[in-house]
């Protein structure tokens, strides 16, 4: 959340009655704290200060600041210690330790993942999902990041210690604590690290690959992963080496870094192609898409699935054409099948979703979490990808009755395909399919209690198929799921807000151009107004939303409606639906 600069909306001396407010929700937030430590943290005569923020994606932060230093943050209504505050009570939040290298990557803004975490003899902390929790190093107590729970300790067992850890919200060096006096952490020693060397791991293959990809399995797909998943790791350690060395040895040591620089690159780039297509296959491709253009999966998929930071350039692997590469991978993995449909142009006609390789792949979620959907730095360099956008549905308490024999309460999200089936199962078990006329399914009290109304209740004795499916689906509520590349599925109960375009009236009757909801599909309202400008020459100003802390509104002068649409459908490829105002656009204005 701070891993890049935030701009502060107001600082001000907090009020004797809020600074007793504060107070008592430290000590529900953190009960471990006693009396003194409150008064400590929180002392009554000296000056505090609230400090109001919004982070670089819009998030409206509250910080409280005692001598300079950020002591806590508010996010969403609830308090969040800084490291400046852990530094002090290290035991304030259940601790998670992870190895020397992997700070490197928290401060980036990645959040940590469960191969990366250190077991120690006495097990994780016991957390469930969604609790304040902090990271350590090995050999110091001291916390050097601050974050959430992604899944709850038994999960992570049960996964295998595998996926997302621990939601990383700060961190040591990152643009909070630098709003401090910048100090470091503390040395404290943890004897449960004793004779454990995290600075190895910087430079052992071996442990980073057990770190940052925690295969300890043999299978050859989890082989390969691991290598791919090591192999940009080493990527990644050796560009900030290389950069530590310019600054402090100069030329001469970076030289001596590099041997064998073309070997190292192909085999890193080779482990790189192999994880995007791994990835691209495992969650971007549907069968509904084949036969699909190999140059196709290439540009919109395999590319959508690279790291952040990292480059996918075929020409600098050992295969050079992705021609090559694609018969490697039909061949040799028996992964896809590709045929030549059109003269000289190739297609992905096949895919085994059964093949080990793809089945048991890892998607090294870590890697991804630096990749901000929108990140132009100028028209021509377009790093956004479209969400993909789904209709769920979610049981309601009506319907709770036809749902339990699938172990379905009220409020489990379903995909309408899961709906469907699940009726069908319970039409099936109870022997309800009438029999003169299989199109028709009889009425028992589950089903008229969930779907019929009052006035039915006599009357209807038997639906038809499609009657009882769109019955069902029209009594849930609709929810609905957005997916960026690289990242978790983002679940929301109702319908998604469009991109809502409008042209309002200032002073002296001049038009401006309103744009918002941008955040609903990732893009970030900055980078939209600077593209905007440069297409109009117009000045645009972003202001917060009344009563949403995590919106904000662009405004650009004239009416624009014409241009906006052409970057939101043509630019990054938001479908029409999703957009909101385009008929009010000016007629006869030019499209440029």
């Amino acid at each position: 959340m701070f891993a890049r600069p935030f701009r502060v909306k107001s600082n001000t001396a907090i009020k004797g009655s809020d600074r007793r407010k504060l107070k008592a929700d430290i000590a529900t937030a953190f009960p471990s704290l006693s009396p003194d430590e409150l008064s400590e943290l929180i002392p009554n005569k000296e000056e505090l200060n609230v400090v109001k923020v919004y982070a670089h994606k819009g998030d409206a932060v509250t910080l409280y600041v005692l001598h300079k230093n950020p002591l806590f943050f508010e996010l969403e209504k609830r308090l969040y210690p800084t490291v400046y505050v852990l530094w002090r009570y290290p035991a304030l939040l259940p601790t998670f330790k992870t190895w020397p290298p992997v700070l490197q990557k928290l401060i980036g803004g990645a959040d940590l993942m469960l191969p990366g975490v250190v077991v120690p003899p006495s097990g994780i902390p016991d957390v469930k999902q969604g609790n304040c929790c902090a990271i350590t190093v090995v050999s110091n107590r001291a916390p050097v990041a601050v974050g959430t729970a992604a899944v709850s300790s038994a999960e992570m067992k049960s996964l295998g210690m595998k996926g997302r850890g621990v939601c990383v919200l700060h961190t040591y060096m990152d643009t909070l604590w630098a709003f401090g006096d910048k100090s470091g952490p503390p040395s404290l020693p943890d004897a449960e690290s004793e004779g454990v060397n995290g600075e190895d791991c910087e430079v052992s293959e071996e442990e980073e690959e057990e770190v940052e990809c925690g295969q300890e399995e043999h299978t050859p797909s989890e082989k390969m992963t691991g290598e791919a998943c090591s192999a940009i790791e080493e990527l990644s350690l050796t560009e900030v080496d290389q950069e530590e060395e310019k600054a402090e040895k100069g030329n001469e040591e970076e030289e001596g870094n590099q041997d064998c620089p073309k070997e190292m690159s192909q085999e890193i780039m080779d482990a790189l192609l192999l994880q995007c297509f791994l990835h691209a296959l495992k969650t971007k491709v549907k069968k509904s898409e084949l036969p699909l253009l190999t140059s196709t999966f290439l540009r919109n998929h395999m590319f959508a699935c690279c790291p952040s930071g990292k480059k996918l350039d075929i020409k600098k692997s050992s295969y050079k054409k992705l021609s090559k590469f694609l018969q490697a991978m039909q061949q040799q993995h028996n992964l896809v099948r590709v045929k030549e449909l059109t003269k000289g142009v190739e297609s992905i006609v096949e895919v085994d979703w059964k093949n080990p390789e793809l089945r048991f792949f890892y998607v090294p979620k870590e890697t991804d979490v630096e990749a901000v959907p929108v990140q132009d730095r100028g028209e021509g360099e377009t790093l956004y990808h479209p969400p993909e956008i789904t209709t769920l549905y979610s049981v309601s308490a009506r319907l709770e009755p036809l749902f339990l024999e699938a172990n379905k309460r009220k409020g489990t999200i379903l995909q309408p395909a899961e709906v469907r089936t699940i009726v069908t199962e319970y039409v099936k078990k109870n022997e309800l399919v009438d029999e003169i006329n299989k199109n028709y399914v009889t009425i028992n009290p589950t089903l008229c209690d969930c779907l019929l109304e009052k006035s039915e209740y006599q009357e209807v004795e038997s639906l038809k198929w499609h009657d009882l499916f769109s019955r069902t689906l029209g009594r849930m509520q609709e929810c609905y799921q957005v997916v960026f590349p690289g990242q978790p599925p983002i679940k929301k109960k109702g319908h998604i807000e469009p991109i809502d375009i409008s042209v309002a009236s200032r002073g002296s009757n001049k038009k401006v151009t309103l744009i918002k909801n941008l955040e609903v599909y990732g893009l970030e309202p900055a980078v939209v107004a600077n593209a905007l400008q440069h297409r109009v020459q117009a000045s645009s100003v972003l202001q917060p939303i009344p009563g949403s802390k995590d919106k904000v509104l662009v405004q650009i002068q004239g009416n624009q409606i014409h241009q906006v649409g052409n970057l939101l459908l043509d630019h990054y490829q938001i479908p029409r639906k999703y957009i909101q105002g385009l008929d009010t656009a000016p007629k006869g204005g030019k499209k440029k």
